[in-house]
């Protein structure tokens, strides 16, 4: 007679079975642990000091002066380096930095020495500047006695008339941001997904029955992607013109350009796109190597925030992204009046990444 079938044994060896395939599966243990602790990281990150702003000193204000060396062991400010007056007041102008300062060292009435820290903001500058006025205020507060007269005080801190600059709203800001992640979005996915399923389902094989090219296969395919994609970036700048009035400093010559760069910058992703493609052996692990390639750079890349939020170690790593210098670009573009000419910089380093990933790609590709 034949042993009772033991049910509970049963379920153990599925549940056996079950989590031998979860942990196999880059997929499941890259969504349930690896972004989850991306995501607790960066905010971490974001959460443990506050945003930073920036000032600059004029003047030849010395930078060991007492009101500007207890200023600067306030953790959420920090010096801006040396620039030259055109250059500060542009700073200024686009909100990058929250105010020029300059300390005067005087004599008071009583015979002691008093410092007067004078101050000058702009209308773009207006949330950093909250921040470094708070600053000054603990100083101040720290170096006097409560209730002390003005004239008796160490320290005075002294407001200068704001330098006029273009009203800032947030669509300026996110905007650039979600374009660029689009584009890299886009570009991974849907370059990856596509050349896997016609090499799976044997379409890039039949092609060779026809005159046509390899070459001129892969360009057809990617020309398709990228007039797609840029329809899209034309219908995102276009809702966010109208809709909420995002800035277009040059009008249709800003509008042209950031067309341009985020077809340079489609192109550059594109090639993220091949290599997933190649390396993915089942179209299902292809959202988890995407993903490793996208959702980093969307936390770390300037897309919802400024990554001068991070620690300095952190922001260094943050300026060699791809998505980081393409987010610049198209901001720098949009909102502060620059041109294609004005942004060598991030497209340099946006080609570098683009000669490495293609090198990458085409030793990776396969045909069938």
């Amino acid at each position: 007679m034949s042993s009772n079938y033991n049910q509970y044994r049963a379920m153990l060896a599925i549940t056996r079975a079950s989590l031998k395939a979860m942990f196999k599966s880059p997929s499941a243990v890259g969504f349930s642990l690896g972004f989850p602790l991306i995501f607790i990281l960066v905010f971490g990150f974001i959460g443990g000091g506050g945003p930073s702003v920036s000032f600059a000193l004029v003047n030849n204000t010395d930078t060991t002066n007492p009101v500007i060396r207890n200023l600067l062991k306030n953790p959420l400010v920090q010096l801006e380096k040396e620039k030259d007056t055109t250059a500060l007041r542009q700073d200024l102008e686009k909100g990058r930095i929250a105010a020029t300062v300059a300390v005067d060292t005087v004599r008071s009435p009583a015979g002691f020495t008093q410092y007067i820290v004078h101050t000058r903001t702009s209308s773009a500058s207006q949330d950093k500047f909250r921040i470094l006025r708070s600053a000054l205020a603990q100083v101040q507060a720290a170096a006097v006695e409560n209730g002390m007269p003005q004239q008796y005080q160490p320290v005075i801190v002294t407001e200068l008339p704001p330098v006029p600059a273009r009203n800032y709203t947030m669509i300026d800001f996110i905007l650039p941001g979600m374009l660029g992640f689009s584009l890299l979005s886009a570009a991974v996915f849907g370059t990856a997904f596509l050349f896997f399923n016609l090499r799976q389902q044997l379409v890039l094989k039949r092609f060779f029955a026809t005159p046509i090219s390899k070459a001129h296969i892969i360009f057809g395919e990617c020309l398709a992607r990228v007039l797609f994609q840029l329809l899209a970036a034309v219908v995102i700048i276009v809702v966010g013109r109208f809709g909420f009035h995002f800035t277009l400093v040059h009008g249709w010559i800003t509008f042209f350009e950031l067309l341009v760069v985020s077809l340079f910058g489609l192109i550059v992703c594109m090639g993220a796109g091949f290599v997933v493609s190649n390396v993915a052996k089942t179209e299902s692990v292809i959202p988890f190597f995407a993903n490793i390639l996208t959702l980093p750079q969307m936390l770390l890349s300037g897309t919802f925030f400024r990554i001068d939020v991070f620690p300095d170690w952190l922001q260094k790593f943050c300026r060699i992204l791809p998505l980081t210098q393409l987010n610049e670009a198209l901001r720098n573009i949009s909102f502060e009046g620059a041109h294609i000419t004005d942004c060598w910089g991030q497209l340099g380093i946006l080609t570098i990444w683009g000669i490495v990933i293609y090198a990458i790609a085409v030793k990776l590709f396969k045909w069938e």
